[in-house]
C-alpha cells in the first residue's frame, strides 16, 4: 500500500510540481492550501509525512506544526518544512514546533525526494 504524504503550500503551482515528484515515487498526496485547510483535512486517516511551507495566509506553516503535534493521530507525523526561508532563527523555531527537516526553495525534486525517504521509514 502506497504511503500517503500531505503538501501544505497555498501556492497551487508548488503544491503541483512536489506532487508530481510525489506521485511520481509511488506516494498518494492529500493538499492543503493553508495551515487552517490542511488541519481540516486530518480527520485520522494515516498520513506518513507532512510537507508544509512556512509563508502562508490564514494559518502559517509554524503554527500549523505546532497544531498537528496537538492532535494524538498526528502527534508523530515527521514534518518537513519546504520554504523560501532560510535563516537560522527561522529553522530553530521549526523544529521547536516540531518540524523535523527543513528544505530551501527553490529546490531539485531528487533532494526532496531524499529528505522524503529518510523520514518515511516502513
Amino acid at each position: 500500500m502506497a504511503k500517503t504524504i500531505m503538501i501544505v503550500d497555498d501556492s497551487a503551482s508548488m503544491r503541483q510540481v512536489v506532487g508530481i515528484a510525489l506521485r511520481g515515487a509511488g506516494y498518494e498526496v492529500l493538499e492543503g492550501r493553508d495551515g487552517k485547510d490542511a488541519l481540516s483535512k486530518l480527520t485520522g486517516q494515516k498520513v506518513h509525512l507532512i510537507i508544509s511551507d512556512v509563508n502562508m495566509p490564514v494559518m502559517d506553516g509554524i503554527s500549523f506544526v505546532r497544531a498537528v503535534k496537538q492532535m494524538p493521530a498526528y502527534k508523530f507525523t515527521p514534518i518537513i518544512m519546504l520554504t523560501t526561508e532560510s535563516e537560522e532563527s527561522k529553522k530553530l523555531e521549526g523544529q521547536a514546533a516540531g518540524a523535523r527537516a527543513w528544505v530551501v526553495k527553490p529546490f531539485q525534486p531528487p533532494q526532496l525526494l531524499a529528505a522524503v525517504q529518510r523520514l518515511c521509514l516502513p
